[in-house]
């Protein structure tokens, strides 16, 4: 069927899930990490950073989006059959309780555990008189001098709030005894928790044992108590905490711009200055002192959230960083395949495609092909594209290095990787210093494919030599994140590769490619072709099953086609860590679906496509995810994955993921998830453990056919 047809036969609204209300499920998921019993103490805590990390981001780019629909006026309902006033106002209804809970977990279980295993975050009221005193003298040395008091009256207009700052509003009584109302901006310079120890003990960090402590004190907490030094001859009558979150989300006019980078630089300006979109403040607010804050910043009563406890809690990740490793998950440290500790990484890809899986493999291979490329005099050229590249990037010194020795150096530097303008501008910038071609992207269209190209020269002439992944350029986030990278010198896949870059820097306008399924031109063509082969191929009586993994599925085109494909018998398990508005288990739309995501130590970011095909099985990885910015107006890249050997690999690994019944969690016909039931004989598997034992095990019976062809 065509995109056309498959849409009048599944675009009834019944049969989609709103994306943004699938998105705050699944950030319940990652809330439910925190709850979940069995997790240590300090994971806890990170997951509640991550939670309202997540939750900042989805304010400031899809609620601030619904609210601009709201101002124009636009009633027009999304695919899923709701307008952007009932989508805000469902929005609102789900969060509410889950910020209670969160507020619960926090004051009630998180912050006494904490407690009791020796990490404190005291009130200013319970320390002692001495304590007192050196914060006091800690806050006039360190604190003081970098805070500015800013009075609201009619000589001052109120003053400016900054997104995702913390704040204090402080109402004022003058000795004639006139009331007004002041703002102080607690400084983001100054770490959020104050470690008390490091000013105030001469035994640092330990307790009366002898073992670890960390005590602490939040910074607001210690300005409010020191007030007066602000407001000197006057009475501090009361003071109270709030945030504010802005629209974040500025629009591009690149077809009108003559230089992309400073076009960028500007609207990262315009940033600042966005629309309020919430309104956080502490629950103990007066209703004159909120009135004031509402009227001032141009919002609704809808637009608060009142909290019972610290704003921001995406700041506590510095709790996890403690060196209280009996509060964590046991350590894991990434392993080095043996095939590419010793041997010359050029070789050994000449012999063998090469998978790796982050971060169960290591990343350091990666960086040490760039490393090794720079500095091989028998190369002749390196391009490379970048989309998260992180700070203190090795890849960026290598690039730099290539360049300084005369190699051909040409990077695609990605300046719309939101929230990461400003460190990609830096970095392409010293890039250009030394000579490197850098180039910014297509108009209109983000370059998310993740591709290395190193051109060597050799006895039997010029070779070419790709990497290909799923997973940013990123040291940091190949820790922390699953990916899946394959190295290959594949010729047709090269030469695809190299068409890629010149479609990227030149005026191509190559639409056909040997291996690789590329957007905008032909992804969504290629695998609408390959779940229509897996229909044909059950219509003929014939096996056929689709097991895919990604992040997100949006795409209506893409979720009809896996209708289609399930109304014909066709088995399609999808492992999706976040938004799916597809409705799984639905006789006569569903029935044959399945959808899981999984939510645990690691960041699920690895996409997989597999295809039964009449047995003869194939397997791509990717860069995109099946959304319509992914398929239409971003570059992607979709590669196969060639060896027998690699595809038994990604077989273990989706085999792994659908087997998981620790962590992963089952999508319902009504958009709610549920741990997988297992009964009491089942044993337990945890997907991401599992690999990581299993890499360890595979590394040290050195089993290299395990990933090399």
């Amino acid at each position: 069927m065509t995109p056309t047809e498959l849409l009048k036969k599944y675009g009834n609204p019944k049969n989609f899930f709103n994306r943004d209300l699938s998105w705050l499920e699944f950030n319940r998921r990652v809330f439910q990490e925190a709850l979940n019993p069995e997790l240590p103490l300090l994971e806890k805590v990170k997951f509640v950073s991550i939670f309202s990390s997540n939750l900042d981001e989805f304010f400031m780019i899809r609620v601030s989006g619904i609210k601009e629909q709201i101002v124009a006026n636009i009633s027009e309902p999304s695919f899923d059959g709701l307008t952007p006033r009932e989508q805000l106002i469902s929005i609102q209804q789900i969060l509410k309780p889950m910020l209670d809970e969160l507020y619960i977990l926090w004051n009630n279980e998180i912050v006494p555990s904490l407690r009791a295993n020796d990490i404190i975050l005291h009130n200013f009221d319970e320390l002692t008189k001495e304590e007192k005193e050196k914060l006091r003298e800690y806050y006039e040395k360190e604190i003081f001098p970098v805070l500015t008091p800013l009075a609201f009256d009619p000589g001052r207009p109120f003053p400016y709030i900054s997104n995702l700052s913390l704040n204090i509003a402080v109402l004022i009584r003058k000795t004639n005894g006139e009331t007004h109302f002041a703002r102080v901006k607690v400084p983001s310079i100054i770490p959020r928790l104050v470690q008390i120890d490091n000013i105030i003990s001469s035994t640092k960090n330990k307790n009366g044992n002898g073992k670890p402590r960390a005590r602490f004190i939040w910074l607001e907490d210690l300005i409010i108590e020191n007030l007066s030094s602000l407001f000197l001859g006057m009475e501090v009558i009361e003071a109270h905490k709030f945030r504010i979150t802005r629209d974040t989300d500025i629009e591009l006019q690149e077809d009108e711009a003559d230089d992309l980078l400073s076009v960028i630089e500007e609207n990262i300006k315009q940033r600042k200055f966005g629309n309020v979109v919430r309104l956080e403040v502490a629950s103990q607010m007066p209703d004159f002192m909120l009135d004031t804050l509402i009227e001032n910043l141009q919002i609704s009563r809808d637009d608060v959230n009142q909290v019972n406890g610290p704003l921001g809690l995406s700041d506590v990740m510095v709790l996890y960083k403690l060196p209280f490793h009996q509060l964590k998950e046991r350590a894991f440290f990434p392993v080095v395949l043996k095939d590419l500790e010793d041997e010359d990484i050029f070789n050994v890809i000449k012999q063998k495609d090469i998978l790796l899986h982050h971060p169960f493999d290591s990343f350091s291979p990666v960086v040490e092909f760039i490393k090794r490329a720079a500095s091989d005099p028998e190369v002749l050229a390196i391009k490379q594209t970048l989309y998260r590249i992180g700070n203190d990037s090795p890849i960026i010194k290598s690039l730099i290095e290539a360049a300084d020795r005369g190699k051909q150096v040409a990077v695609l530097v990605e300046l719309k990787a939101r929230f990461d303008e400003e460190n990609n501008i830096y970095w392409a910038r010293e890039l250009e210093k030394v000579g490197v071609h850098v180039v910014y992207g297509l108009v209109g269209l983000k370059t998310h494919a993740k591709m290395t190209l190193v051109v060597r020269k050799e006895f039997d002439g010029v070779k070419r030599y790709v990497h290909l992944s799923t997973g940013n350029y990123n040291i940091v986030t190949s820790k922390l994140y699953t990916d899946i990278g394959l190295f290959t010198c594949d010729t047709e896949i090269c030469k695809d590769v190299s068409d890629v870059f010149n479609y990227l820097t030149g005026y191509s306008q190559q639409r056909e490619f040997k291996k690789l399924f590329v957007a905008p031109i032909n992804i969504r063509q290629k695998l609408l072709h390959l779940i229509n082969r897996e229909i044909q191929n059950k219509k003929e009586g014939k096996e056929a099953r689709i097991i895919m993994k990604f992040n997100s599925l949006t795409d209506p085109i893409m979720i009809a086609s896996l209708y289609e494909a399930s109304n014909f018998g066709v088995k399609v398990d999808l492992i999706v860590r976040g938004v799916c508005c597809l409705v799984p288990d639905v006789e006569g739309l569903s029935k044959n679906i399945s959808v899981r995501s999984i939510v645990g130590r690691f960041l699920e970011h690895s996409r997989i496509f597999y295809f039964y095909n009449n047995g003869e099985e194939e397997y791509y990885l990717t860069s995109a995810d099946l959304m319509q910015r992914n398929l239409d107006r971003r570059v992607e890249i979709v590669f196969p994955v060639n060896s027998n050997k690699l595809k038994d690999e990604l077989k273990t690994i989706l085999e792994i993921y659908l087997r998981d019944n620790v962590k992963a969690r089952l999508l319902n016909p009504n958009g709610t998830y549920n741990f997988i039931q297992r009964k009491s004989k089942d044993k337990q598997i945890y997907s991401q453990e599992w690999l990581m034992d299993y890499t360890i095990k595979a590394n040290k019976k050195n089993k290299k056919s395990i990933r090399t062809k």
